[in-house]
């Protein structure tokens, strides 16, 4: 099955990119797969802050993913794959793609103002050409209508 890796934040640009993914996989009869991916935490000496820090980091970032998961279920019937990593970024992407052969593409938002994000940065230029799969960057500043009309 032709999977589609969104990754999601609390940015709006990074919902349209999964709206835009979602539809593609509707109309190409394949899936869905959220990431989010944890920064490192700085160490900390004391070990249960640190815990405490991880463990709200990780929370956090699962009520996002099933924010996202559930309006991707309601408006396309898709039940997306979700995938919490800790790490720098750039490479919990690779790694994820390279363990799954079925993912076909990387989606990714771009800014609708300023700078596009260090995810679309990274991966169109220093990575442009390295990974295995297209990488697609929807801009921000499109509306659900347009994403419909275009995906």
């Amino acid at each position: 099955m032709r999977i589609y890796l969104v990754v999601i934040d609390d940015s709006p640009e990074s919902r349209i990119a999964l709206r835009f993914a979602a539809r593609r996989a509707v109309k190409t009869g394949g899936g869905i797969e959220i990431l989010t991916v944890l920064p490192p935490q700085e160490f900390i000496a004391f070990g249960g802050v640190q815990a405490t820090i991880e463990d709200e980091a990780r929370q956090q970032a699962e009520a996002l993913l099933a924010s996202a998961a559930g309006t991707i279920l309601d408006e396309s019937g898709l039940r997306p794959s979700i995938t919490v990593r800790e790490g720098e970024a750039p490479k919990v992407i690779r790694e994820i793609i390279a363990a799954n052969p079925d993912v076909a593409a990387l989606v990714l938002g771009a800014a609708a103002s300023g700078a596009p994000g260090k995810l679309v940065s990274h991966f169109s230029g220093t990575d442009a050409g390295a990974l295995p799969v297209p990488v697609m960057i929807v801009p921000g500043s499109l509306t659900p209508e347009a994403i419909d009309r275009l995906s």
